[in-house]
């Protein structure tokens, strides 16, 4: 899949939960003041909170995909992880903030002003919407894991691709929300106290908590400046030490960019019968080689060093000499 799809592929996973959250915060809303639920009215809040989190991705991903100039060489695309650090934060205080205050003061003051039905009607709706938001969010997740070759769990876990993530984890959290307020509505409806209900409150926002914890700490990280999973770091150094005039690799260093561009560093110890023109054309050759395998890496570095003394590469080619014959170890030295 081509990055310009895949950011296509994004920016409508993201619009499609943005119109879905935004109708279901009104009807959640509506039902939630028509039955006085606390549940109801925190789900409403869950909502308004995931439609602005969905602008704020939008803009993540406007604002990322700008190209690089010349006070920003590298690109825009770190910026993206600041607008999907503070819809996390929006998520945190707007929304788990209300739902545990409504919470409490629902089973503090025991207080039901309407009857159900109209909740009830509007969780299954919202219930129907929602999965159709997170089904899309799903099959995208699934493509995106095979062409990275992980499973969707490692891909959700290691993706610099916060905008999926993130839909995935909300559209995931609005589907047990809704389920633990008809949950709660079930049981005050059931036995006429309105704990349950508070409880169900309470716990959205508990949820919300742990979505918003879980987005905050993956942006962080990226803004800080992440490296490339465990195995493709090692494919990366694979592919350059199976350059022909390629000793050994002395460091590898890569870093995420952004949702789609990765950056690629390396101190190379070359043959040392190795030119200037066989560099170059390494270098040309482990672009191509790299690109070609991980389409994400933008940009490669490659810095040429001197063989370090005691190194593996240095007793790698000493065992090579101690297996030469004796007559021709002494003709070399």
């Amino acid at each position: 899949m081509a990055e310009a799809e895949v950011k296509a592929e994004s920016v409508g996973t993201v619009v499609v939960a943005g119109a879905a959250n935004l109708a279901i915060a009104i009807a959640k809303l509506v039902a939630g003041l028509i039955s006085g639920s606390a549940a109801m009215l925190s789900e409403a809040a869950h909502s308004v909170a995931d439609t602005t989190t969905e602008v704020l991705l939008y803009l993540a991903l406007r604002r990322g995909a700008r190209p690089a100039d010349t006070r920003h060489p590298f690109g825009y695309g770190k910026e993206s992880y600041v607008w999907a650090f503070l819809a996390a934060l929006f998520t945190f205080v707007a929304g788990a903030g209300f739902a545990i205050t409504h919470g409490v003061t629902t089973i503090l003051v025991h207080r039901h002003t309407g009857d159900y039905l109209a909740s009830y009607v509007v969780l299954a709706i919202s219930f129907a919407i929602e999965s159709v938001s997170l089904a899309r969010a799903l099959r995208q997740v699934r493509s995106e894991s095979r062409r990275w070759r992980a499973s969707p769990r490692r891909y959700l876990r290691l993706t610099a691709d916060t905008t999926v993530k993130a839909v995935f984890l909300e559209d995931s959290a609005a589907l047990t929300g809704l389920l633990l307020a008809g949950a709660g509505l079930g049981l005050s409806h059931l036995t006429g106290d309105e704990l349950y209900d508070g409880i169900a409150s309470i716990l959205i926002g508990v949820l919300l908590l742990v979505v918003a914890t879980i987005l905050a700490r993956s942006n962080i990280s990226l803004l800080v400046g992440r490296a490339v999973s465990d195995r493709v770091h090692r494919e990366i150094e694979r592919e350059l030490t199976g350059l022909p005039t390629v000793d050994r690799i002395d460091t590898l260093m890569t870093m995420l960019l952004g949702p789609e561009q990765i950056l690629v560093a390396a101190k190379v110890d070359f043959h040392d019968d190795a030119t200037g023109a066989d560099i170059e054309a390494a270098a040309d050759e482990a672009e191509r080689r790299l690109t070609d395998r991980y389409p994400e890496i933008g940009y490669v570095f490659l810095d040429p060093t001197r063989s370090m003394p005691h190194t593996d590469g240095r007793a790698r080619r000493t065992q090579d000499e101690d297996d030469r014959p004796v007559d021709e170890q002494a003709h070399r030295s």
